[in-house]
């Protein structure tokens, strides 16, 4: 006989904590998943207040670390996340005739 509704918990180093708490805002800003558009969308902080936030709540050397990580990943901005991957699927079509 099975159990029915019965899921294991994944165990994650860094969990999603509730997105009342304060350091949701922390936690989505280091996430490479959330994208700042979502961040402004479920909490109403823009980029600068996320970034303020994060100046605020880091050591400076934290905070450096997070700025370049952002500033390389284009997955944070919605756009150019778009853009980045129009640009890998042409390569990849390319690829594919050679």
């Amino acid at each position: 006989m099975k159990k029915k509704g019965h899921r294991p918990v994944t165990r994650v180093k860094n969990p999603q904590p509730n997105i009342e708490d304060p350091d949701w805002v922390i936690w989505a800003a280091w996430a490479d998943r959330v994208t700042f558009e979502e961040i402004q969308k479920k909490t109403g902080y823009r980029e600068s207040d996320v970034i303020k936030i994060m100046r605020r709540s880091l050591k400076p050397s934290s905070f450096r670390l997070w700025r370049k990580r952002v500033h390389e990943k284009s997955i944070k901005h919605r756009k150019k996340f778009e853009y980045s991957r129009k640009q890998i699927s042409s390569k990849i079509k390319k690829n594919d005739y050679l």
